[in-house]
């Protein structure tokens, strides 16, 4: 083996298990990413009924399948500046699991578009650095790099569970 030949294999390491699959998509600009496990599915942007009283973020909610999920603006939430909503709008539908209950709720969150699932090594996962930003940091699992993007990757529980949900909760009744 050359030297070349031996210095191209020393950088290769076998997957320990700890690969994750996230799927990425654009907000305001920046690249975002979830866990693909929790996501339940991705329509075509459509307009939403209004739910009175509810936060600001809070688009409303569609029927999917009979059941009522709310959708909410994520670029909204994260106080980023207002997208007009065109063809490539999308609503991803997650599912997170709520700690307290045990129970798993299903939401939609709107973004600008979907841009590819990417398998990462859990490992690479960078700690994301405690800034008081518009994003609250227990939202925020970590930052990977991507084809020399920076993804933020967001934990989905924290995120609606504790975030959106918590918020909700306290503007309308919602039964558990």
């Amino acid at each position: 083996m050359s030297t070349e030949e031996e210095n191209n294999s020393s950088q290769y390491e076998p997957s320990d298990g700890n690969d994750e699959q996230i799927l990425s998509f654009v907000l305001g600009g920046e690249e975002y990413g979830v866990d693909i496990l929790r996501v339940q599915e991705i329509k075509d942007w459509e307009k939403t009924t209004g739910i009175p009283n509810s936060p600001d973020y809070v688009m409303g909610v569609i029927n999917l399948r009979g059941a009522v999920v709310p959708v909410i603006d994520l670029r909204v939430r994260f106080g980023l500046p207002n997208v007009t909503y065109d063809d490539s709008t999308v609503v991803i539908i997650l599912r997170s699991n709520d700690e307290n209950t045990g129970t798993q709720k299903i939401i939609g969150i709107v973004v600008d578009g979907v841009s590819d699932v990417h398998t990462l090594d859990s490992n690479t996962i960078q700690s994301a650095p405690d800034i008081n930003g518009s994003i609250h940091s227990d939202y925020v699992k970590g930052l990977a790099t991507v084809a020399e993007k920076m993804v933020i990757v967001l934990n989905v529980d924290q995120l609606i569970t504790q975030g959106v949900l918590a918020a909700i909760k306290k503007n309308l009744r919602i039964e558990e």
